[in-house]
Order: structure tokens, then C-alpha cells, then sequence
């Protein structure tokens, strides 16, 4: 009889570099557009939009905008944040200007292929810290990224958030539970997704985050814990914005 394997502590994260993601690997093109077909479904399913625009719905109830609200969708993928955040735009009348970026070159590509030609937004490849249009940004989102980044390069893209957006900032990231990973993991083979989403999944959820986590990344940014709101969202989700 072989032995049980010990079950994962949850207790803390496990590191990026610990805990390789497929993803996260050179793979061709086909491979990685396929995963994002799938995941894009992992957020219907799961609703996991609702966080971030119900931060963007709080920022126009606080103030609305006067002029056209420039936003950032930092490590952006296929794009289907920007494409729900236009969607917001326009059934709210708020004018945007809404900008992709990503480091991987093919995550450019898969997004002018999933939007429509008209969608207006930009998809950049390249490194979001040197990004700088010439009339500044208002917010900066990002979703299921930070959990990709070593501790300190996270505390290093919330002070750089912190002195970049007028607004406001929100990361809309995964919690790390076992609720959720051992979830996640039988549903992904039940609905047969992409091999990258059957093996990445779980391990996201492995090395995302819990409030005190965010609570010692955000004091090593210099930001005032008081002034950013930590909040779990379901299914699974644990959230951290601050409004200006």
C-alpha cells in the first residue's frame, strides 16, 4: 500500500518559484489562446467581473468623472476585463479610455482576436511600469495577476500603483482556501478545460493570498492600511482597492 501524500497547509502561500504555472512557461499560440477560451469561461461560471465593477461603480457614485476616466488593465490576458469594464462604460454613460498591457506577446494578439474591431480599446505588450501616457491614468486594475509575482515585486506594483492612479487601484485576485482549490480542481475536470487550466487552477489557489498577506504587502508599499479596503468576495476571491 503506498503511503497518503500529507494534505497542503494553506496556512501560507507558496511562492511563484516554488510552484511553477504552466502558463507562465513559453508555449505556442494555439496552446495559450485555447487556455484563455477556457478561462474566459471559469469567469462566467464563477461571475468573477462582479468585484471590480463594483469598484468602479463606487468611484462614479463618490465622484463622478468630468472627463473621459482613463483605465489600466495591468497583465490584461485575452481581455476580458476590459471588454466587461466597456460594457459598464457604456450602459453607465461614463466615457473611457481603456488600455491593456501584458508581457506576453501572444496575450496582444488573443485580444484584438476576441474583440470587435470597434471596441476601442488599446492592447499593449510590454512592461506596465513604463507605460506613462502623457495625460497620466486614473486607475489601475488588474485581475488573477499579482499571484504570479514574488512577494516583493507585489509590493513593489502597489507603491507603483499608489503613485500612478488619480483614482484609485484595485486588484481582483484569488483567496487562499481549500474550499475553493479542491472546488476548482474537480470542476475543471468535470468540464474537461484546457490541460494549462486543469493544472494552473489549483496552483493559483496555492499561491494566492489571505488578509494578512495584503495587510503586510500593503504597509511595505507605504500605504496607509486604513485607506485600503481588503475584502473577500464569493467564489473564492479576495480583493484589495483604495479610492483617492
Amino acid at each position: 500500500m503506498q503511503p497518503k501524500s500529507s494534505p497542503i497547509d494553506f496556512t501560507y502561500r507558496t511562492a511563484p518559484e516554488d510552484l511553477p504555472e504552466w502558463m507562465d512557461e513559453p508555449c505556442s499560440y494555439e496552446d495559450f489562446r485555447a487556455c484563455l477560451i477556457d478561462l474566459s469561461q471559469v469567469n462566467r461560471l464563477t461571475r468573477a467581473y462582479r468585484p471590480t465593477l463594483r469598484f468602479l461603480d463606487h468611484l462614479i457614485e463618490v465622484q463622478r468623472p468630468s472627463k473621459p476616466l482613463r483605465i489600466v488593465d495591468v497583465g490584461c490576458g485575452g481581455g476580458d476585463m476590459l471588454r466587461h469594464i466597456a460594457t459598464w462604460a457604456r450602459h453607465r454613460g461614463v466615457a473611457a479610455v481603456l488600455t491593456g498591457i501584458d508581457l506576453n506577446p501572444h496575450a496582444a494578439r488573443v485580444a484584438r482576436e476576441f474583440s470587435s474591431s470597434d471596441s476601442g480599446i488599446e492592447w499593449i505588450t510590454g512592461d506596465a511600469f513604463s507605460y506613462a501616457p502623457l495625460d497620466g491614468i486614473d486607475i489601475v486594475l488588474s485581475s488573477l495577476f499579482t499571484h504570479h509575482l514574488p512577494e516583493p515585486e507585489i509590493v513593489y506594483f502597489l507603491a507603483w500603483m499608489e503613485s500612478t492612479a488619480r483614482r484609485g487601484w484595485f486588484i481582483n485576485d484569488l483567496c487562499r482556501e481549500r474550499t475553493p482549490f479542491r472546488l476548482f480542481t474537480v470542476l475543471a475536470k468535470a468540464m474537461r478545460w484546457h490541460r494549462f487550466v486543469q493544472h494552473d487552477g489549483p496552483v493559483s489557489f496555492r499561491r494566492s493570498f489571505r488578509e494578512d498577506d495584503w495587510q503586510r504587502m500593503i504597509a511595505a508599499a507605504g500605504i496607509d492600511l486604513a485607506s485600503a479596503k481588503i475584502e473577500r468576495r464569493l467564489p473564492g476571491r479576495l480583493c484589495v482597492g483604495r479610492l483617492r
